[in-house]
């Protein structure tokens, strides 16, 4: 059982929650998720990892209400459990590997829709505790559902908030806010964008053609979390891989986003599945291939 030390409501249906899970504290890098279950007979839901501390043995969860386990998720207090924490689970982020001082070198643009934040807080943090300031953009439709302002304020190097409907920040979606910066004379050698797949798309597609070399997260097409059900399976470039197992970070000029989002759509149903599943044959899933995991 593992125990939930805060929880507090960030945004309308959105929930943070600190978990006391200390061997996933001890291992976990940002990039990083993990798959919680409520109870016995719980759905299994991959969360990516917002925060942690190894000296305290926790872990920093952030919930959007979307569904009936999200919901009941949503309702838990301080001092209730969940059955199950498992993690860390996926690869950490490629420039956690990297030497420090070529990092300190390289102009970062992180780029969050919604909840899309969550994910990119632990990246920029661990950036700013090695004395490199990223720039940051955090766009949602209104003020109220930005979250972690505070957090994204300190860590960051510049922070840039944007709301779609004008009354807080930069007046627009993320990709006006990133065409601005470069056009003030910013210049970035990679950049980051995590949330909704349609925000990252066009992320990507701007990138590009800034020639900004762009990484993304898959995380929202992540269902079971181990890569047997086949829910995360994308093109990337000329090869098919899976956002639990093989990411969930890669390289967004490569990903067809559009194939992806439509396999979403399909996923939602018995009969999409059935369809995923004899379109795709051996290639459905991403685990070992033995365990009837695409049965």
């Amino acid at each position: 059982m593992y125990q939930i030390m805060k929880a507090e409501k960030l945004a309308d249906r959105i929930f943070l929650m600190d978990v006391h899970a200390p061997r996933v504290a001890q291992h976990c890098l940002p990039g990083q998720f993990v798959i919680v279950k409520m109870d016995e007979k719980g759905e299994r839901i991959p969360l990516t990892i917002c925060d942690y501390d190894r000296e305290a043995g926790t872990i920093t969860i952030v919930v959007q209400e979307v569904g009936a386990s999200t919901t009941r998720m949503g309702a838990l207090k301080e001092g209730d459990y969940f059955r199950d924490f498992t993690g860390p689970l996926g690869c950490a982020s490629e420039f956690v590997h990297e030497d420090v001082d070529v990092l300190k070198n390289r102009k970062m643009l992180f780029v969050a829709g919604g909840l899309g934040a969550a994910p990119v807080y632990p990246q920029i943090k661990w950036l700013h505790e090695r004395g490199i300031d990223a720039d940051v953009i955090v766009g949602a439709k209104t003020k109220d559902m930005l979250i972690l302002e505070e957090e994204m304020k300190a860590a960051a190097g510049n922070y840039y908030p944007c709301t779609d409907d004008g009354t807080y920040g930069h007046a627009g979606m993320v990709t006006t806010m990133v065409e601005e910066l470069v056009n003030n004379g910013n210049q970035y050698d990679v950049c980051v964008a995590i949330g909704p797949m349609i925000m990252m798309k066009f992320v990507c597609l701007l990138t590009k053609k800034l020639e900004i070399p762009t990484i993304v997260s898959m995380n929202p097409i992540m269902v079971d979390g181990t890569g047997m059900c086949g829910a995360c399976r994308l093109q990337v470039g000329d090869e098919i891989k899976f956002a639990c197992v093989d990411g969930p970070e890669f390289d967004g000029h490569l990903v067809d986003f559009d194939q992806a989002m439509k396999r979403s759509q399909m996923y939602k149903t018995a009969e999409g599945r059935a369809m995923l599943k004899l379109q795709e044959g051996n290639t459905h899933h991403g685990g070992c291939g033995h365990c009837g995991g695409d049965e």
